[in-house]
């Protein structure tokens, strides 16, 4: 099994299950289904929840007598098939909670009836009969189990209980159905595919980047290769940036315990995603005086607010955009760490820009030209922008309680979205506590789904910090704040591209853009030469003056992904030449040294 989950699900209001889509129903169907067949072939099982998910679906058992393994998904998958041919109809029912109380524990279901109190008062409680199968669901599901075509077990891991790692291990049964076998077929063979391409692989192939338990999970060491991806995903924001506008900033790694609480991160519940305080006396001499709390910072935003209140502002400064490629560090579950896609150290690609109303729309309208200018240097056909808004029943809880600034917001994002032609959907109650934003999905060459960037509106954090600007009439106002960051943090986009471009990255940022290859020993002296005269160009280059014969020189490359490799032989010595390997291109041909330096730069020049 791998490690146990620990993040909590969150029960979808009725709502939410009224939007579920089609798949969504079918999974979720498919999980009662493999339910009943678990049932049958292990009665005593206990059973927690069994929801549909992106991927497929799960359910959580609890089974001391028996350990699943991938062993058993073949008998499990035959009673699967029985369930799904005796055509059973999904039937609803309705019961009081004392009925549905004494029901689950006539079967010793006591996780079942724990998850009762997780149902508001005054909400139906119901329930869902398919065959001998009963389970306490709010649905909704396919007709029959018989409208199940195609699915597959996936794997199997462990699972705390409501995602608390203090509570008892479960066991959770992953799965997946489609519509039909020929999605499901599809599916598996992208699976497979993102298998070759996972980043962690790739990463300790080519010595990217590393994690040692000395130093903690989910703190990534960059290794050499992996620091010429930060270095130049930096220097292309850093570039774009001034040309936008932009201007740099620095600030510290830790800041007291009042900047957040200004902020109200703390308040707001964020403080689980913070690392606990460092307690210290602020005057070793006065130990007598109260501890001070020191927090690592865990977003950039609280200082730069802080920056920009450090002189008087007027309307002529606005808009003020702060960038920053600032280092945050979270406390995220050991359970949710996954290589670079869940760290708890990142260094960001922030920038939080201060504007009046007059000025947000064409400030947020920049900002999302600023992703899709991204998106075609890196080449990136599939994505989607999702816009969070807020749940007003939650105003003064999840989300501050300013339900006019939200409604005027909301309608500034929403007509800045519609203006530009961008692809986006709505989602509601998934706005940031102090505003909407957007989140920014993308989709690798593996057809993996990603969440990368995130564009946001603060109205209300700037006015807890006392910002405020002089206006054309003398008058104070407190100016808007876009908190964006188009390429979110150096290790989830990085994971990202390693996955996308399977390592084998354009030549602009790629590791090592060239290798030099001589034929035989004559010719490494003027490899050197060759090689010296890129490297002081600032091109990446590096001569294989190893004794491997040339074939396997030439696999060491490609094993390596260089991106290009410039052979030299005695042909090409006497011509002033070399013959030019590309990968994904294969060979290229000859060239004199000059023309293909000069397209070397130009392509590097171009980001191509």
């Amino acid at each position: 099994m791998s490690e146990a989950a620990k993040q909590p699900v969150q029960r979808k209001s009725l709502e939410e299950r009224d939007r579920m889509s089609d798949l969504e129903r079918l999974r979720h169907s498919c999980a009662h289904i493999m339910a009943t067949a678990v049932l049958r072939l292990w009665p005593e099982a206990m059973l927690d929840i069994g929801p549909p998910t992106d991927e497929g679906f799960y359910y959580d058992f609890e089974l001391p007598s028996h350990r699943f393994s991938p062993d058993d998904f073949e008998k499990i998958e035959a009673e699967m098939k029985k369930v799904i041919k005796e055509n059973h109809v999904f039937e609803k029912q309705q019961k009081t909670r004392e009925e549905a109380r004494a029901f689950f524990e006539s079967k010793g279901q006591k996780f079942k009836v724990e998850r009762l109190a997780d149902i508001p008062e005054g909400e139906t409680i119901s329930f869902f009969q398919s065959g001998e199968f009963t389970d306490l669901c709010a649905g909704p599901h396919v007709m029959r189990t018989g409208n199940v075509k195609a699915f597959k077990l996936l794997r199997v891991a462990a699972a705390y209980y409501r995602g608390n790692e203090k509570n008892q291990q479960l066991q959770r049964l992953y799965g997946t159905a489609f519509a039909n076998k020929t999605e499901l077929e599809e599916w598996l063979k992208a699976q497979e595919e993102a298998k070759k391409r996972d980043h962690r692989k790739i990463g300790r192939e080519m010595e990217l980047f590393t994690f040692d338990e000395d130093v903690g999970p989910g703190l990534p060491l960059w290794m050499p290769n992996g620091t010429v991806l930060i270095e130049e995903l930096e220097k292309l924001a850093k570039e774009s940036e001034f040309a936008a506008g932009y201007l740099r900033v620095r600030t510290p790694h830790l800041a007291k315990e009042n900047l957040y609480l200004t902020s109200g991160h703390l308040p707001h519940l964020y403080a689980e995603s913070m690392f606990p305080p460092i307690e210290m006396y602020e005057d070793r001499d006065h130990a007598d005086q109260p501890k001070a709390k020191y927090y690592l910072k865990a977003m950039n935003c609280p200082h730069h607010h802080k920056i920009f209140a450090a002189v008087p502002r007027s309307y002529r400064e606005l808009p003020l955009r702060l960038a920053e490629y600032g280092t945050c560090y979270r406390y995220e579950q050991s359970g949710e760490l996954m290589g670079l896609m869940r760290v708890r150290s990142m260094q960001m690609n922030d920038a939080h820009i201060y504007c009046g109303p007059e000025q947000f729309a064409n400030e947020f309208r920049a900002v999302n030209e600023l992703y899709l200018k991204y998106f075609k240097i890196f080449g990136f056909d599939k994505f989607v922008m999702r816009f969070s808004t807020h749940d007003p029943s939650k105003l003064g809880q999840k989300f501050v309680n300013e339900p006019i600034l939200w409604k005027q917001t909301e309608d500034m994002v929403r007509r800045v979205l519609v203006e530009s032609g961008i692809n986006f959907i709505e989602v509601p109650n998934e706005a940031a506590f102090y505003g909407p934003k957007i989140d920014v999905q993308l989709w690798s060459v593996s057809g993996r789904e990603f969440t990368i960037a995130t564009n946001q509106v603060d109205f209300a954090v700037p006015r807890r910090f006392g910002l405020v600007y002089k206006t054309r009439d003398n008058t104070e106002a407190t100016p808007l704040c876009i908190h964006r960051a188009p390429l979110g943090t150096h290790e989830r986009f990085i994971g990202f591209l390693i996955e996308h471009y399977a390592g084998r990255f354009p030549l602009w940022m790629a590791p090592e853009q060239v290798r030099i290859v001589p034929i035989n020993e004559d010719q490494i002296e003027y490899g050197q030469t060759l090689t010296n005269n890129l490297r002081s160009l600032g091109v990446r280059a590096q001569l294989d003056a190893s004794g491997d014969k040339f074939g396997a020189k030439i696999r060491n490359a490609e094993l390596a992904r260089v991106h290009t490799v410039w052979v030299i032989g005695p042909k090409e010595q006497t011509a002033g030449a070399v013959a030019i390997r590309r990968h994904g291109a294969g060979d290229l041909g000859a060239k004199p040294i000059d023309i293909a330096t000069q397209e070397l730069l130009e392509d590097i020049r171009l980001r191509r």
